[in-house]
């Protein structure tokens, strides 16, 4: 039986710069673009199995798109499209959902769980699952803000920023804080260790031993930190380590100092100290503003690794575990690395504003514009 003979595939310059095309997007999904190859190799004139061969395909596969595409043309290579499931919930339904989670509670409740308002839609709980992730909805989650009233916000942060982007030549910028009534506690029990297959278990309660308050100063270009701690939290602690900092610091160096307005910064002692020290330079953060501070960075590095887990039994052992902690730091120092400007941290503060609670923060809107 003769075979039949395929009249020859005859390709417009513009189908065949659109299936090349194809063929070479790195975008293009790889079935549209073996599709695409099928049809160039027909267009070269040969038949079916013979194309089937040179592309390594089965002859049906080859008939398929060549047929396809002489009926309809390149638009004969897309997949058609799939009925699928019909849709049970309507547009109706979703939005009931979305604006009871953000519009109302439940009675008995602060928020809505999935079980909660599957009950109340007659929804599944399933669904309501998938509608809230849809729309990033998380109703059992509670994160907190502060937002600094100070009214030379903007100035001050423009000022330590400053300090954190473009250092001074000739100067030390270090950044100061305290980390007051560290306590030193001892569990009731033993701790249990980790095993395979379970976590690290301590009791619930434990037995205080007293506290302690560590007064550190971050070195902000080398990463290496100044830090003594002392019994009570008062302004002649602070005062002594101020006498710790001017020891460690070269002669020659400039001194600028970030801190906080804490009471016992800006007591009269404090205030004489460094008005008979010309090369001290006091930058303050704003109020509320703890996380301009780069020192607090290295407290929650501090309370990470090594007090929020730790076992004392003395103030004394609680000590000493701080200053070994301290003593390996500056071993291999690393400087945190400040990414923002002033003027990204301001846009920030006034879209969060914005966007929030526009009528309630107008006076911090005035003062943190980034136009400002």
């Amino acid at each position: 039986m003769a075979v039949q003979q395929l009249a020859p595939l005859i390709l417009s310059d513009d189908e065949r710069a659109e299936l090349t095309s194809l063929t070479m997007r790195r975008k293009t999904a790889q079935a549209l673009a073996l599709r695409a190859r099928i049809v160039l190799t027909c267009a070269e004139g040969g038949q079916n199995t013979e194309v089937a061969a040179k592309l390594g395909l089965d002859r049906q596969t080859v008939g398929k798109w060549r047929r396809r595409f002489v009926e309809q043309r390149v638009a004969g290579l897309h997949d058609e499209p799939r009925s699928g499931a019909p849709r049970t919930i309507d547009d109706a339904r979703i939005e009931a959902v979305i604006v009871r989670t953000l519009e109302s509670c439940p009675e008995n409740a602060t928020h809505w769980s999935s079980r909660e308002m599957a009950k109340t839609s007659g929804l599944s709980v399933s669904t309501v699952q998938r509608i809230w992730r849809a729309f990033g909805l998380q109703p059992h989650r509670m994160e907190t803000f502060k937002l600094s009233t100070d009214p030379n916000f903007v100035a001050k942060v423009r000022d330590v920023v400053g300090l954190y982007v473009s250092p001074p030549e000739c100067a030390i910028v270090l950044c100061v804080d305290e980390k007051s009534q560290i306590q030193a506690l001892d569990r009731s029990q033993p701790m249990l260790p980790m095993r395979p297959g379970q976590a690290a278990r301590r009791s619930h309660d434990y037995k205080r031993h007293g506290t302690t308050s560590l007064f550190a100063a971050l070195d902000i270009a080398t990463g290496r930190v100044i830090g003594k701690c002392y019994g009570r939290h008062r302004t002649a602690e602070f005062r002594k380590f101020l006498d710790e900092i001017e020891a460690a610091v070269p002669r020659e160096l400039d001194v600028h100092l970030v801190m906080d307005n804490y009471v016992t910064h800006k007591t009269p002692m404090i205030r004489r100290w460094l008005a008979k020290r010309p090369r001290w330079h006091v930058h303050l953060t704003p109020t509320s503003s703890s996380w301009l501070n780069q020192v607090e960075r290295f407290f929650a590095l501090l309370t990470d690794k090594k007090i929020r887990r730790g076992v004392y039994r003395s103030v004394a052992a609680l000590r000493a575990d701080i200053a070994s902690f301290i003593e390996r730091h500056n071993a291999d120092p690393k400087p945190f690395r400040w990414t923002k400007s002033a003027d990204d941290i301001l846009a920030s503060i006034e879209r969060f504003c914005r966007y929030n609670a526009p009528a309630k923060h107008d006076a911090i809107l005035r003062t943190s514009g980034s136009g400002h």
